[in-house]
């Protein structure tokens, strides 16, 4: 009777453990499925992959459009994806946008901000006064100072730098379907655009050039990009 009865109370207890053990399983794997879509859902809501060249050509790209960042030269950098601003800004609200915006960019993780304050690029003066300087001479002078003008501030009225020019770049690399997933890095040094990295395929290496080469106050290309059809 003894033995019978121990085996009845075994019994419940290995089905109670059972269902437990399962239970935890189905947690465990209902866990997994829940980071497994978080995951996925964060990637799709970026809609690029999130590395370092991405977060710097999208930073940049958002520098363009914006009031408070006129006349200044900003190059950005990222490593892991913290990010790094350094140049100049025209005030106060330029260097506060200009973190707010890194930080609020996907995949960053962080922003040191080595920005400094400092007068508006001085393209735009001297292109004022080299007009000035022309309105007493011929039309064909005229003619001439008018696209030395032209040249200086670009077709968008803004003073053109370094930074402005990388930023210019990079707003349009951002939405060319040819170049999405491409890991591209833009450097500039007055004027002289070079481009190291690597895209998919011939036709976005020279997409990247074209871009790179109709973009105002650019006067050369060095085009590096290496063809790696599964660069990611």
């Amino acid at each position: 009777m003894k033995s019978t009865a121990m085996r009845m109370l075994t019994v419940p207890v290995l089905l109670a453990a059972t269902v437990t053990f399962a239970s935890a399983q189905e947690g465990a794997k209902a866990t997994a499925r829940e980071v497994k879509q978080d995951t996925k859902n964060a990637a799709a809501k970026t809609g690029t992959a999130i590395k370092d060249s991405w977060i710097t050509l999208k930073v940049h790209s958002q520098f363009v459009p914006e009031d408070t960042l006129e006349g200044s030269d900003i190059d950005v950098d990222t490593n892991k994806g913290v990010v790094t601003l350094n140049g100049t800004v025209t005030g106060d609200a330029g260097k506060a946008r200009a973190v707010a915006i890194a930080k609020a960019t996907d995949g960053v993780n962080s922003v040191v901000d080595n920005l400094r304050i400092a007068p508006a690029h001085s393209t735009t003066a001297a292109a004022r006064d080299a007009g000035a300087r022309a309105a007493d001479k011929t039309k064909e002078m005229g003619r001439d100072a008018k696209n030395a003008t032209k040249e200086a501030t670009g077709t968008t009225g803004k003073a053109i730098s370094d930074g402005w020019i990388k930023s210019k770049i990079a707003a349009q690399y951002v939405t060319e379907d040819s170049l999405d997933k491409s890991d591209i890095d833009i450097d500039v040094s007055k004027g002289a655009v070079v481009l190291n990295g690597a895209v998919r395929t011939a036709a976005a290496k020279e997409k990247a050039t074209t871009l790179a080469r109709s973009t105002d106050g650019v006067k050369s290309v060095k085009n590096n990009l290496k063809i790696d059809p599964n660069v990611k």
